[in-house]
């Protein structure tokens, strides 16, 4: 089992080096025809430093010099959407090239100039997608709820889903989330999961929770379990920083809101691959709640949705999709869920699912945004 694992990451690793070596190799016929250069030592060191860019800030973390490898991870962050693109842009490139010199063209058409657009086109993604990543909106959604909720007769919600927050992701795109959810006014605001980016450390080291401790509402601030806080194996620790700021992580349980409405957080579905245990069925942790009240429920990965509907759930909401965060990727999230992002009405169950306020690997989206979910919600007398 363990020689297995070992060949996979070496496949994988082999796969990867190659794909560097291919970006790498187009870097240098552009820019050497552009420059004349004619060493390749400096160059190749360089661009080998980028590309495991990500790999040395990993793995110097836990040495004292964490600003150089949070540089690192950053830098080999990037690199990984820069991989993604060029994957899609360079073939075709390429292709163009060769069709050019066959037809007679000159290196300054077949190489600098369709290698500068094959540039150009590359920065102009990354630059929009930064941009993309790091400038939330808000999205609005209107639901009603055929039930009574007591003297309540509207909610208004701020939901955020996926802050990971960590060395990449941290105060100054925390303090965009709390001024969003001010524009808001809620009344609750929910947190389905993926609050921290694997690692607890870079939130206490960096005292986010005193930024995040600055989301409040009147009927309270619920989150729950993703599965990067148990890929961080580090849940108790993370309950416990969340209940020092006032925020109750739901674990399989449901809170009675003003005497109104149930709020029903779910651990994540990665839970059990992490000796946690599981997690109860929906039918199981609802069984004992007043079922004629609204029931809202917290799931980070929409992958329940059906059974949500079946079991009498009127509003759920998630996220964990990032809507693919770089275009195509959300053709893969598409298929994987019946609903990947956006809104789904499926028998009496309202489901939304967001893109995630916060970045999984490069702080860059293309066809997605960075947004937080303001849900207006009219309950019947």
């Amino acid at each position: 089992m363990k020689l297995r694992f070992v060949a996979i990451i070496f496949g994988i690793l082999l796969v990867y080096s190659g794909i560097s070596f291919y970006i790498g190799w187009n870097g240098w016929l552009l820019f050497s025809t552009l420059f004349n250069w004619e060493k390749t030592g400096l160059y190749s060191l360089v661009v080998g430093l980028i590309a495991y860019a990500y790999i040395i800030g990993r793995l110097a973390y836990r040495a004292p010099l964490k600003p150089v490898a949070e540089v690192f991870k950053l830098i080999g962050s990037y690199w990984f959407a820069v991989l993604e693109y060029a994957v899609l842009i360079l073939p075709i490139a390429n292709i163009l090239s060769l069709i050019l010199k066959s037809a007679g063209a000159e290196e300054s058409v077949y190489i600098v100039g369709v290698g500068s657009i094959a540039l150009l086109l590359m920065v102009l993604l990354i630059i929009r997608g930064t941009w993309n990543a790091w400038s939330p909106v808000i999205r609005t959604y209107q639901v009603q709820i055929p039930k009574p909720a007591g003297s309540l007769k509207k909610l208004r919600i701020a939901m955020a889903s996926d802050l990971h927050l960590g060395t990449i992701v941290g105060n100054r795109h925390l303090k965009r989330l709390v001024d969003k959810v001010g524009e808001i006014k809620p009344d609750l605001i929910l947190l389905p999961g993926d609050i921290l980016d694997d690692d607890i450390e870079p939130f206490l080291r960096k005292n986010m929770s005193a930024e995040l401790g600055k989301l409040n509402a009147p009927l309270g601030v619920y989150a729950v379990t993703g599965n990067h806080e148990y890929i961080g194996r580090k849940v108790p620790e993370f309950i416990k920083a969340m209940d020092a700021i006032g925020i109750r992580v739901l674990m399989d349980e449901a809170a009675l809101v003003a005497d109104s409405f149930y709020v029903v957080g779910r651990k994540d579905k990665a839970s059990g691959g992490f000796g946690s245990g599981g997690r109860l069925p929906i039918h199981d942790l609802i069984a004992p709640l007043d079922h004629s009240r609204p029931l809202i429920m917290l799931d980070h990965q929409p992958s329940d949705i059906a059974k949500a509907a079946e079991n009498g759930i009127d509003l759920s909401v998630s996220g964990h999709t990032h809507r693919g965060q770089m275009m195509p990727n959300h053709l893969i999230t598409r298929r994987m869920f019946e609903l990947d992002w956006g809104y789904l009405k499926k028998g009496g169950l309202h489901a939304i699912v967001s893109s995630g306020f916060g970045t999984w690997g490069p702080p860059v989206r293309i066809g997605s945004r960075s947004e937080v979910i303001h849900i207006e919600v009219e309950f019947s007398s």
